[in-house]
């Protein structure tokens, strides 16, 4: 029976068309508008401005294809500058006002934490950017993310640790929502590790020098080792600083250092950093046969040559997934959101840029610990680290 509707449809169109009265809002009616809501200018343009990129790449390539499921997507970005009240206006202006389909993003937790209700309460799809483990946990039916939990970055961080010998660290964290979780994820979990967190600083996330909390590290022998937790620029500066005070302590960030404009940013200061990551950023350095080593060199590939002088980064990755998830719900549930939504739900064995996503009703992340490899900056450049 809905063969022979979309027969009829497409017959009537046809006809239409040859009398020169075809509609916009009925060739409007197989495009599905997809919101995505990213920070594509301020502190945290380094996610959102790979994000956003990748998305209209996706988007263009999907469409000059044929489209995905029978249906043209047309992406609506906006522009949140990392701020979390905009991110809330935009959610509400995409739902109410543009009729979309699902919303991707935001780039941040702080963002998306605070729109998840609103998605939730609507009924509207929101496959996250960000990586808190607050944005799936507890799971929300509509709300999916795609980057790896903070918690298993910070597993990955203490393991490493205990194979140094290091167990008295000093915490850096911005006043973000993604710092946030992750100092409640790290304090929580370093007991486990037997790790001891000897200072614990909180800084703004908009700081240009933090030359103070490094003061503060040095000021205490004890500390082996700095871990810090941020998404911003602070990332860089606060390996500058650390070099400038000639501080000989190893530097762990979070899985919000994979961009290489943050290494470029610290110049020789980047040297030696340790933190967890997917395998994006290595992708070349992965054996023949690897799940993931086919699709990471062909996002790499295409993005970079989409945009010459710009390297693919996680963040990148993040929309990659983001996008490609929705259009394998898209595959199977057409434009009906339930069915899109359970799906998704229901995706086993899909590699992404982050990892092979197996998902469940109870696990809206999907990625386990193995999504993610400890690297570290070596001459300039990512590599494994102590391979």
């Amino acid at each position: 029976m809905k063969g022979l509707w979309i027969r009829t449809l497409a017959a009537t169109a046809a006809l239409w068309t040859v009398m020169g009265i075809l509609t916009a809002p009925l060739a409007q009616a197989d495009t599905l508008k997809v919101g995505a809501i990213l920070a594509v200018t301020g502190p945290a343009s380094f996610l959102g401005g790979p994000e956003a990129r990748t998305m209209e790449m996706l988007v263009e390539k999907i469409n000059a294809s044929g489209g995905v499921g029978g249906h043209q997507l047309q992406l609506v970005i906006k522009d949140s500058g990392a701020d979390a009240e905009k991110a809330v206006s935009f959610a509400k202006q995409l739902i109410e006002e543009e009729k979309v389909f699902a919303i991707l993003g935001p780039s941040t937790s702080g963002e998306t934490l605070k729109i998840k209700g609103i998605c939730e309460e609507a009924k509207m799809l929101l496959i996250s950017c960000a990586a808190a483990e607050l944005i799936v946990n507890p799971v929300a039916r509509y709300v999916f993310k795609t980057p790896q939990n903070d918690s298993d970055a910070i597993k990955h961080i203490f393991t490493t640790m205990q194979k140094m010998g290091i167990s008295r660290i000093a915490f850096l964290s911005s006043n973000t929502g993604f710092g946030k979780a992750g100092a409640a994820q790290l304090k929580k979990i370093a007991p486990d590790f037997g790790i001891q967190i000897l200072l614990e600083e909180v800084y703004d996330s908009k700081a240009t020098d933090l030359t103070p909390v490094v003061t503060k590290v040095a000021a205490n022998p004890e500390v082996q080792a700095v871990v810090n937790w941020s998404i911003e620029p602070a990332q860089a500066i606060l390996a500058k600083n650390i070099a400038q005070a000639n501080l000989k302590l190893p530097l762990f960030q979070s899985h919000g250092f994979g961009n290489i404009e943050y290494v470029k940013a610290a110049g020789a200061a980047a040297e030696g950093i340790i933190f967890p990551a997917g395998l994006l950023l290595v992708a070349d350095q992965l054996p023949e046969g690897h799940p993931q080593k086919a699709l990471l060199l062909q996002y790499k590939k295409d993005y970079e040559t989409k945009y010459p002088g710009e390297l693919a980064s996680t963040f990148g990755g993040h929309g990659y997934d983001a996008l490609m998830l929705l259009a394998e719900g898209i595959k199977a549930g057409g434009a009906d959101r339930e069915k899109v939504r359970s799906a998704i739900e229901g995706i086993k064995g899909f590699a992404g840029t982050a990892g092979v996503f197996n998902f469940s009703p109870s696990d809206h992340v999907g990625l386990g610990m193995d999504a993610f490899s400890m690297l570290t900056v070596k001459d300039g450049a990512f590599t494994f680290y102590g391979k």
